[in-house]
């Protein structure tokens, strides 16, 4: 095939990419059904490096009344087929584009001067209009101090509507404002604030809502003779405590909504296309695994458009995770490395093995409670992107899953990070250990996996369990989260099941190899008391050896190898791995009788 387009990664200037021979998934579309849509302002959340950014450029210069040659970047797609609407639309309004992407302060200072830069340079791109005879020579005198920065913060935050209200009047038409990465600044002023907790009268994350409330408000709320249209994206809908609280007049549509479902990512049709022009058709089956499974609304096998691109550009170096969430990253990371091993844990747990969970998803996200309701951990991973729905069952709630390979191998380094970085875990080890098991060599699995845990189970002395106010030592289901956290590096390999039926009864893990021809693994957990220190050495090894057997027993008549059997493993292929813990300490192979 003679390729004629090149892959422009990096550049989210449509003009840019059309122009340096760049391609382009067609997504012009998304140009008149936001015109045509009924609500003058619209928010549309997604995860980032979805195409937000490029989307936004590309409206921008079909509409700019300042880029009257723009006709020609359109000539290859689909919207020029709309020919009235083109012809009355097109390079006909005055364009309002900005990003607030930047705005990553760590304290309000600092976020109030990267706005008023951010300002200052969005009034100097319009200086023209200094010249303008349509403006007052007070209003020239106002522009004149946004650009020199030295306006009051009042007038920074009347800024947008200000500029809307001078562009109206120079071109005499009303205007098209958008902004990208809305959100940013929120999140960030909501994380820092939190991190440091600083005893403030006005928190910086107050100073945020309260700048970007007033910020964003006049410009879309009452502004009805300087708007046409609005629209902002972002990765979250923050809710209602936040900066809409006194804007209503916008909609919403986020990934569970029907409207600009196909919109953004590469449906499988337009992934299709782009492989086959590079010549890589073959490749749709690995990549789809890799970098496809996420779901907007019902458009399903939806891929991720920054892996698509950067595979298609790297393809010699194979399949790897290119994308990374810097976005809402900063508090997934702190919720989900903190040691809430009951729940939060044992789900990421569940979701590795390829498992769905049954969540409710808040639209109406609300940061003042995210620090008191950790339900809302799962909200924040499907909007960003970590997450994708497989179906709604009613109302709010939704069964979610991992989306792909990708995001998966994201997961099991975020619990890697966890075990590493805060109970300070040897990496090494723990692959050793992993591989001790998987190979049937169970003595030296015995070996690394007590060595894991006592270099790391001093860590969780506070994790102890209250029964009836009284504090006792851990319990079964703790050791069980906590080697099922230990096993999640092997889930590139290995199916890992929890809790789930087999023969005539519930099983502790099962580890199922995608490979029919390694072993699979029954593991039973079981808890002693410790009591070496009162009790004769006979006696303990008599209660661990007596466990162990109890164990073993437990396997073969509840029949929890029914489940091996099922994904055709061979009976001679299934291997029983008891362990019994006294206290902290595991055994997992007979003690020798003296």
């Amino acid at each position: 095939m003679n390729q004629k387009k090149v892959i422009r990664k990096g550049s989210s200037n449509f003009k840019t990419i059309i122009e340096d021979n760049g391609y382009f998934v067609d997504k012009t579309m998304l140009i008149k059904e936001f015109f045509d849509n009924g609500n003058y302002t619209m928010l549309m959340p997604r995860p980032k490096r979805f195409g937000k950014t490029l989307n936004l450029s590309m409206i921008e210069h079909f509409f700019d009344i300042q880029k009257s040659d723009s006709s020609k970047l359109f000539t290859e797609f689909e919207i020029t087929k709309e020919k009235d609407f083109c012809e009355k639309h097109q390079n006909k309004y005055p364009i309002i584009n900005i990003s607030l992407k930047d705005i990553d302060e760590t304290n309000w200072n600092d976020c109030l001067d990267s706005f008023k830069s951010l300002i200052s340079k969005m009034y100097d791109k319009y200086d023209f209009l200094l010249k303008s005879d349509k403006l007052k020579d007070n209003d020239k005198e106002k522009y004149k101090n946004i650009i020199s920065e030295t306006a009051t913060d009042t007038k920074f935050k009347e800024s947008l509507e200000n500029l809307s209200n001078y562009l109206q009047k120079h071109f005499g038409e009303k205007v098209i404002i958008l902004v990208d990465e809305y959100d940013t600044p929120i999140i960030n002023g909501f994380y820092y604030t939190n991190k440091n907790k600083k005893n403030e009268s006005i928190t910086y994350y107050e100073n945020v809502i309260s700048f970007m409330r007033t910020f964003f408000g006049k410009a879309f709320k009452g502004n009805d003779d300087n708007l046409k249209k609005g629209l902002l994206t972002g990765v979250m809908r923050v809710g209602r405590e936040s900066i809409f609280s006194k804007w209503n007049n916008f909609e919403v549509y986020g990934i569970t909504m029907p409207h600009f479902a196909d919109k953004f990512g590469f449906t499988k049709s337009e992934t299709e296309k782009l492989l086959t022009y590079f010549n890589l058709q073959d490749e749709i089956k690995n990549l789809a695994k890799w970098y496809d499974g996420y779901k907007f609304y019902n458009i399903s096998q939806i891929y991720n458009p920054w892996s698509i691109v950067s595979y298609v550009l790297n393809k010699e170096a194979g399949y790897r995770p290119y994308w990374v969430n810097t976005g809402s990253d900063v508090l997934i990371r702190d919720r989900i490395l903190q040691p809430d091993l009951d729940k939060t844990y044992k789900t990421l747990q569940k979701l590795i093995s390829g498992e769905s969970i049954i969540k409710e998803i808040e639209d109406n996200f609300v940061f003042s409670d995210f620090e008191t309701d950790r339900e809302l951990l799962w909200t924040l991973l499907t909007y960003s992107g970590y997450l994708t729905q497989v179906r709604h069952i009613e109302l709010e709630t939704y069964e979610l899953k991992i989306p792909n390979f990708e995001i998966k191998g994201i997961f099991k380094k975020i619990i890697i990070k966890w075990l590493t970085n805060k109970i300070k875990f040897r990496k090494d080890l723990l692959i050793s250990t992993s591989k001790n098991l998987i190979n049937n060599e169970i003595e030296e699995f015995e070996v690394g996996f007590k060595q894991i845990l006592g270099d790391t189970l001093s860590y969780f002395d506070t994790a102890t369990v209250k029964t009836h106010g009284r504090v006792s030592q851990q319990s079964e289901q703790f050791f069980h989260v906590y080697t099922l956290g230990l096993l999640a590096i092997l889930s590139d390999d290995y199916i890992i099941s929890s809790n789930r039926e087999s023969g005539e009864g519930r099983y502790d893990i099962v580890l199922i190899p995608r490979n029919t021809e390694n072993y699979g693994i029954i593991i039973e957990i079981k808890q002693i008391k410790n009591q070496q220190e009162t009790e004769k050495k006979k006696d303990f090894i008599d209660r661990i050896n007596n466990k162990i057997d109890e164990a073993l027993e437990q396997i073969e008549r509840k029949k929890y190898y029914k489940t091996l059997l099922a994904h055709r493993i061979e009976l001679d292929k299934i291997k029983r791995v008891p362990i019994v813990f006294a206290g902290k300490e595991p055994y997992i192979t007979k003690l020798p009788i003296e």
